[in-house]
């Protein structure tokens, strides 16, 4: 098995900066995800310094969004970890088989909240 391990030291390199890319995009889910949340407490801040009333529950969509992003995020973080193992054992076993299902979920989730913060942004305009 270490035998195996030096020679596949590429792969296994490869292996280990596709989870490091995985976690920064995790880790970049979840700031914009706070990002997102801490948002309608900044419109909520300006419209009383502005002396301007605002619908709050409006605002309350951005909570809700934000705290999925979050929560994909911290998902992402998982499946990223799982899908390093899986494929460090494929490669220490020699039958690596690529696998996109957790690529096209959360490909297919990002693009639903992006949909849903669009369709947020045009009501508050």
């Amino acid at each position: 098995m270490e035998t195996n391990k030096f020679n596949n030291v590429n792969e296994h390199l490869a292996n280990e900066r596709t989870f490091l890319a995985w976690m920064r995009t995790g880790i970049g889910i979840m700031a914009f995800g706070f990002v997102v949340v801490k948002f309608s407490l900044f419109i909520k801040q300006v419209s009383i310094i502005l002396g301007k009333q605002i619908n709050l529950s409006q605002h309350y969509y951005s909570n809700i969004i934000g705290i999925v992003l979050v929560g994909l995020g911290s998902a992402s973080l998982i499946i990223s970890f799982l899908q390093y193992k899986r494929t460090e054992k494929q490669i220490n076993e020699g039958n690596f088989i690529s696998s996109s299902l957790s690529k096209s979920i959360l490909t297919i989730f990002i693009f639903f909240i992006s949909i849903c913060l669009i369709i947020y942004l045009l009501e508050s305009i």
